[in-house]
């Protein structure tokens, strides 16, 4: 696979990474759209994965990056508590595009300064000893200490915000 040049979003996170001083390693890979798709293709367990969801809060134009482990589910109750509205969805595809400039499937787990918006992760995620996650790319990924993510990402927020999914309906 021949590497790529790096979108303005990968480039603004490489030089965060950068900058933090904390290490890192950056993949190169086959396209991949879910969090289970990017685990095989790394070789890292789907626990690790560090899964964005970009959600809208409330009425108003107000929305927020969500971090969970792509071996869990965000849970809407618990983010409701946790962000204090009672109203809360998934952002549109435009919408997503218009935030981020990015597509579904692609979105790092970063708010400010990558994007000018809040950024939550969820406890269980934030507890793993490793996290990986897109580099803004269906094609890129970095790995790195989950403790040295946080430090650089700088959530708004560490709280419970997740499930574990149980099995699929009969």
């Amino acid at each position: 696979m021949t590497a790529t040049e790096d979108n303005p979003v990968t480039q603004r996170i490489i030089t965060l990474l950068d900058a933090s001083g904390c290490p890192y390693e950056r993949r190169e890979h086959s396209l991949t759209r879910t969090a289970e798709e990017a685990a095989r293709v790394r070789g890292t367990s789907l626990h690790i994965g560090g899964k964005s969801l970009v959600m809208k809060l409330g009425k108003k134009d107000v929305f927020a990056v969500f971090v969970v482990s792509g071996a869990r589910r965000l849970d809407n109750r618990k983010v409701r508590h946790a962000v204090g509205t009672n109203r809360l969805r998934f952002a549109t595809e435009d919408e997503l595009m218009a935030l981020t400039g990015l597509r579904p499937g692609c979105v790092p787990p970063f708010g400010h300064p990558v994007f000018d918006l809040p950024l939550y992760v969820d406890e269980a995620t934030a507890k793993g000893e490793t996290i990986a996650f897109t580099l803004a790319d269906h094609h890129k990924s970095a790995v790195m200490a989950t403790a040295d993510y946080l430090q650089t990402a700088k959530p708004v927020a560490v709280a419970d915000l997740s499930i574990t999914p149980g099995p699929a309906p009969s």
